[in-house]
């Protein structure tokens, strides 16, 4: 059962003044209530994520279509209608940065969990077997970094899909953009996850319960993945949860470039692009989605720092 924050801190105290030994989640949800920064960046996240799952329903009060064109009432001023105005086609601007916040935030997650799954694979392989396995792993991961990777996602993201043998209903379709992003950023972001892992898989395989394993005739994948994973799992969150801004930023790029999400899929990033020649007309189409997509950034970024000082072990080791 989770602890809330507030009452996980009341509780260790009360503890530590019984002069009992704090549990694992009391002490981490007493370091990450601490760090008031990542605090407030998981609340505004969950608040930021919980708004744009309700989009619909925001749409459906407003009673507007997020999608519908009208140029009569383009680039309005807020208004009870419309409490962030209207875009350079008449459409709700709330409820298409609503949208936007829905694709981006799925963009960078979706993309982040993938290229952690690839990374953790790969890492846990070339620690657990070592020798010229993981000579091989790591010299392709280190090539894969070596990539720019920003000019490789341009170029890749521009190739017709059409021409590459997949079946037109899904070249045609409305998502199809969203599916390619996830699966590019995740063709090379798995590389900090695979070198965290492979680093502490090394530490974790000359561990008693590691060898007492072994010698019990555990299989190589039994061992990885029930005796060395669940001890290897704090790094893989902390990097994920960090990757997770930076993917967003790309994601947003590469809309702005119309390579990325496309129309009328609203993203933060294509909202940048249609509004960038009427920053002078109406300056609000450019200044929403390019403040919630710093904030949103600056705040996983935030929580990553948090939860990596809330699960150092060296820390926890210290508080208990």
């Amino acid at each position: 059962m989770t602890i809330p924050a507030g009452k996980g801190l009341l509780a260790a105290e009360a503890a530590q003044a019984r002069g009992t030994a704090l549990t694992v989640r009391q002490i981490f949800w007493r370091r990450f209530y601490r760090h008031r920064l990542a605090f407030c960046s998981l609340v505004f996240l969950v608040l930021l994520g919980l708004a744009s799952a309700a989009a619909p329903l925001v749409e459906f009060a407003l009673g507007v279509d997020g999608n519908l064109v009208d140029l009569f009432a383009a680039k309005q001023p807020p208004s009870a209608g419309h409490p962030l105005g209207t875009d350079e086609l008449g459409r709700d601007l709330l409820v298409r940065l609503l949208y936007g916040g829905r694709v981006s935030l799925v963009v960078g997650l979706a993309a982040a969990l993938c290229a952690a799954i690839v990374g953790t694979l790969l890492g846990l392989t070339a620690g657990y077997y070592g020798g010229r396995l993981d000579g091989l792993l790591m010299r392709f991961t280190d090539g894969v970094i070596a990539l720019p990777i920003l000019p490789l996602l341009i170029i890749l993201a521009a190739i017709d899909l059409g021409k590459i043998g997949l079946p037109q209903a899904l070249v045609g379709s409305e998502s199809i953009s969203l599916y390619r992003i996830v699966f590019l950023i995740a063709l090379v972001g798995w590389t900090t996850v695979a070198r965290l892992v492979r680093g502490a898989t090394l530490s974790m395989k000359t561990r008693e319960f590691v060898r007492a394993a072994e010698a019990l005739g555990a299989s190589a994948p039994r061992i990885m993945l029930v005796h060395i994973l669940p001890n290897v799992v704090s790094p893989i969150i902390v990097a994920t949860t960090l990757s997770v801004g930076g993917i967003i930023l790309l994601e947003s790029v590469l809309s702005f470039l119309g390579l990325g999400i496309q129309p009328p899929l609203p993203s933060w990033g294509n909202m940048l692009t249609s509004a960038q020649e009427l920053i002078w007309d109406a300056p609000a189409l450019a200044v929403y989605p390019g403040l919630l997509i710093f904030v949103t950034v600056i705040a996983f970024n935030f929580l990553g720092d948090g939860l990596q000082d809330a699960l150092d072990p060296r820390a926890l080791q210290g508080e208990d």
